[in-house]
């Protein structure tokens, strides 16, 4: 990216200091550059995904991968008399989280609950907390919650009045992940309406309705809308796979604040690297990890079932690096105990198939 953006500041330079009006190529080189230019300052963002992207995750990803410029943890959920999991508040201690950036996610409908743990994660140090509205489970739809907040855009409006009459100035260190509806692309025009309305840190929108889930092709077109119409900075999220996934978005896009990456961060560790000129993973690495995950997962989780799930959980995703490989990865992902499960993944890492 560096020498790419060197030459063309160079070319550029030179070809418009010239005292000649600028040509219908002048115009397409300048637009161009200007691009490049925004694709130096998005940040990379690495998504939450329950289950998974844990602090043992996320700290051994960071260790051997790196290229992230921050990391949402998966979202905190708020019970009755605003009780939290031990678990999820374990998973944003800030000495669990040392040395990356975390942004905290919350997930609730109740204003209340929303400006209490804002509070406590201020406490923390946390210098943006996220609103989850995009989730699509049918257990958190159900309750109003993730995706299922956006079916009522007045109640979602008055929720962000009371925050922000409570949070003050604070307020601004909130930032949200929606979906562009729940049922249908349309919603995205009323709910754009809402966001206006309030100074949040960053808008990150997955173009897709709740209904769809991650199946299709994202609503591009809704999403440049709601761009275009945004009063805040704007992070694009879905089906970033490869680098190339990544190009046609932030060359197609202008002014994008950020890219999140989730399923093809999980698939390829390495891409949030390589989109910042790094290189590409190795079977060597993908081992070392793999391995010192199993590791601390055994420490920390104890029961060798737990074990077992989120390793073969983090496989659905890794296994599409794999060619020539696909009765291994089938009979890892159907492996009853963490022996067999080991006997499959050394069989793939030893096998030099990536």
């Amino acid at each position: 990216m560096e020498k790419m953006m060197t030459s063309v500041f160079l070319f550029s330079a030179n070809h418009f200091s010239r005292k000649t009006d600028r040509s219908h190529t002048d115009l397409l080189l300048y637009e161009f550059y200007d691009k490049i230019i925004c694709m130096k300052n998005i940040t990379l963002e690495a998504a939450p995904m329950e289950g998974i992207t844990n602090y043992i995750f996320r700290n051994l990803h960071h260790k051997y991968f790196g290229g992230a410029d921050c990391y949402f943890s998966p979202f905190i959920g708020i019970y009755s008399n605003n009780n939290v999991k031990r678990r999820d508040l374990c998973d944003i201690y800030p000495e669990n989280n040392s040395g990356i950036r975390l942004v905290p996610q919350v997930l609730t409908n109740r204003a209340e609950n929303f400006i209490w743990i804002f509070k406590k994660l201020r406490e923390f140090g946390y210098e943006e907390i996220n609103l989850n509205l995009g989730c699509p489970s049918g257990t958190v739809t159900a309750k109003g919650r993730g995706a299922g907040f956006l079916i009522y855009p007045d109640k979602l409006e008055e929720f962000f009045d009371q925050v922000f009459d409570a949070l003050g100035d604070e307020a601004k260190l909130i930032s949200v992940k929606t979906r562009i509806g729940f049922s249908n692309p349309s919603e995205m025009e009323r709910l754009t309406e809402i966001y206006n309305k309030f100074p949040f840190k960053e808008l990150i929108i997955h173009p897709r309705v709740r209904e769809e889930y991650y199946n299709g092709s994202p609503h591009l077109d809704t999403f440049e809308k709601a761009l275009n119409a945004s009063t805040v900075p704007v992070c694009y999220n879905g089906n970033i796979f490869n680098l190339n996934d990544y190009n046609q978005i932030t060359i197609g896009f202008h002014n994008l604040s950020g890219v999140m990456i989730g399923r093809g961060l999980l698939a390829d560790p390495s891409l949030a690297r390589q989109i910042k000129g790094g290189k590409a993973m190795t079977i060597d690495e993908l081992r070392t990890f793999i391995n010192e995950l199993e590791a601390a997962y055994t420490e920390h989780l104890k029961s060798e079932r737990n074990v077992l799930f989120k390793m073969k959980e983090l496989w659905t995703y890794l296994a599409r690096n794999f060619s020539g490989g696909d009765r291994y990865i089938k009979k890892l992902l159907k492996a009853k105990t963490l022996t067999e499960y080991r006997v499959q993944k050394n069989l793939i890492l030893n096998d030099d198939m990536i």
